[in-house]
């Protein structure tokens, strides 16, 4: 009989390293029964971040950081306690240009290095077949948060606030739509980085120091992108510091911390935003790096109106720092049982489509 152990690896933009889970879809219901987390080292960290716009020899530089991300998530996988015989992995990679739009999306990585270095079986490169239907590619989370979260009659919105923000909402009738909402940590953890050389904001507690500034909120709210309809995606290659430095050229003179304030509510009004505009929401559900800043959920709390009650998805049994990497395990258990991963209502594929490749071990 084959396994039912499954493990899920992911790197997300915010490029601090990788999360894994070991998960059991033994039937019954979706078990997590480890997790890890391995960082970036300083210069891979590097690296990937520089490749995010294009640069002198990428070709090379892209072939050696995926053989260093490989490792990195090698590393991973043996940090995990197995009481069997694991599956397969299923690795998301990294994304380092996003384009759908143009008919790409690139996730960096080296699969092959991966199953040597593993001794498992791996699954990998699982938006480019959604790109190809015609998809945004992205999120493709929606299916899994319906499948371990989705609550007949209740209308549920999952957010994931990691580097990028983006919503599943479950209309509790199977419908699930969604879509990416903007930033989620990407401009604040660039923000203090360049202020503090800290990685991120520790539950908000710098941007608890400031004061939104409302003019500049409307600045950065004045952008395209965010009255754009769905189906949509987005990443680093729209909101990036050259990106952010324009819009403060035209509001200068605001301080480091209101900036840091003003950045945190901007996430959480593009979020509140969203999901106003898809449904009346009963509970909504955080999870990701975002989920541990206090003033991001209380913002986001307040943006929504404070009637609607915010939550991680601790509240749900599976800590918001574990769900996306949970996501790629059962996205990789759907490949090898043929099934559809994506969600066409939601990245706009032409139809379902069995998402990934396999790179045997």
């Amino acid at each position: 009989m084959a396994s039912t152990l499954y493990i899920g690896l992911m790197s997300g933009t915010s490029l601090d390293g990788v999360d894994g889970v070991l998960a059991d879809f033994s039937g019954r219901g979706i078990r997590t029964l480890d997790a890890a987390f391995t960082p970036f080292p300083a210069d891979l960290r590097a690296e990937l971040m520089a490749l995010q716009a294009a640069g002198a020899n990428e070709l090379e530089r892209e072939a050696l950081a995926a053989n260093a991300l490989a490792r990195c998530y090698a590393e991973c996988v043996k940090t995990l306690a197995a009481p069997g015989p694991v599956r397969a992995v299923a690795v998301h990679g990294q994304t380092i240009r996003h384009r759908p739009e143009l008919g790409f999306t690139r996730q960096t990585n080296n699969p092959a290095l991966l199953a040597e270095l593993a001794g498992i079986d791996v699954i990998a490169d699982f938006r480019s077949r959604d790109v190809a239907a015609g998809g945004q590619g992205a999120p493709l989370v929606p299916a899994f948060h319906e499948a371990r979260f989705g609550k007949r009659n209740q209308v549920r919105v999952v957010v994931n606030i990691g580097g990028i923000g983006n919503i599943s909402v479950l209309h509790g009738d199977g419908r699930v739509t969604g879509y990416d909402t903007g930033p989620g940590n990407v401009l604040m953890d660039l923000w203090i980085a360049r202020h503090q050389g800290k990685a991120y904001d520790q539950d908000g507690a710098w941007a608890a120091t400031g004061t939104v500034d409302a003019p500049l909120l409307d600045l950065l709210l004045d952008e395209p992108y965010f009255r754009q309809p769905p189906p949509k995606s987005t990443g680093r290659d729209l909101f990036h510091a050259d990106w952010l430095d324009a819009k403060l050229a035209r509001r200068p003179g605001v301080s480091p911390a209101d900036v840091q304030a003003t950045l945190t509510r901007l996430t959480a009004v593009t979020i509140a935003r969203a999901i106003q505009a898809e449904a009346d929401a009963q509970a909504v559900y955080v999870c990701g790096g975002g989920a541990y800043n206090g003033v991001l959920l209380r913002d986001l709390a307040d943006a929504l109106g404070g009637t609607i009650p915010v939550a991680s998805t601790d509240t749900l049994g599976v800590a918001p720092n574990r769900v996306e990497a949970l996501a790629f395990a059962w996205l990789g258990y759907r490949f090898l049982r043929r099934q559809p991963g994506n969600l066409p209502a939601v990245t706009g594929a032409a139809g379902p489509r069995i998402l990934g490749a396999l790179y045997p071990a």
